[in-house]
């Protein structure tokens, strides 16, 4: 990645777009989040689930993006198919997200179990990353068709905003679990972050949409 003046100036809304989907994304109650909270509970391998989840994450925003960016080059038409369909996928995906505001929910790490080994934990943990369909869908599918409309020289900057956010994401919940486990249990804590996470996802849809329609 070039680190230039100028190039900066353009790569920092790129980093911010994908940092900002892929938490968009990862932030929501789900099995992985549940599990990585219950290892900062325990304090069992926290560094290398953490390092393990960001760094799946990390891998299939790569593939995706080059890999989307590669089938998009040869084909315009594509692009901008894809562009709209993400952008509609992300504003269902806003929608979703605001209406799950309106109801009560909380994250709950389950307690119990004895302690496991470091292979054990990481297999546990390759489950619940991996054989989750959802999670090619976001990563591949979704934030790599929107990373390849990026301009070849930013797409980097776009790999790293949405890597680290996954990251930081989960650095936070299994390093702050014992800080982090009462807020998550408060259904008020999650109404906030979903109207966030649903007002974020909107603004995402309607840059989208404005660049498949400058392409047309």
């Amino acid at each position: 990645m070039d680190f230039g003046s100028s190039t900066l100036l353009q790569a920092w809304p790129v980093f911010t777009q994908g940092l900002a989907l892929s938490l968009g994304l990862i932030v929501a109650i789900g099995a992985q989040n549940a599990f990585v909270l219950r290892q900062g509970l325990r304090r069992e391998h926290v560094g290398s689930v953490v390092l393990f989840c960001a760094l799946a994450d990390a891998l299939l925003i790569s593939a995706g993006v080059l890999g989307m960016a590669q089938a998009l080059g040869t084909s315009p038409g594509l692009a901008r198919a894809l562009a709209l369909a993400g952008a509609g996928f992300l504003a269902v995906y806003g929608w979703r997200a605001l209406r799950r505001a309106r109801h009560a929910q909380a994250l709950r790490a389950a307690d119990g179990g004895d302690g496991l080994g470091r292979g054990a934990v990481l297999a546990q943990a390759a489950a619940f990353t991996l054989l989750n369909p959802h999670v090619y869908l976001d990563t591949v599918l979704l934030v790599g068709s929107i990373g390849a409309q990026q301009p070849a020289p930013l797409q980097g900057w776009f790999v790293a905003g949405a890597s680290a956010a996954s990251l930081g994401w989960f650095a936070a919940l299994g390093f702050g679990a014992r800080w982090l486990a009462p807020w998550f249990a408060r259904p008020r804590a999650w109404r906030v972050l979903d109207a966030l996470i649903g007002l974020t996802m909107w603004l995402l849809a309607a840059l989208l949409l404005r660049h498949a329609l400058a392409q047309a």
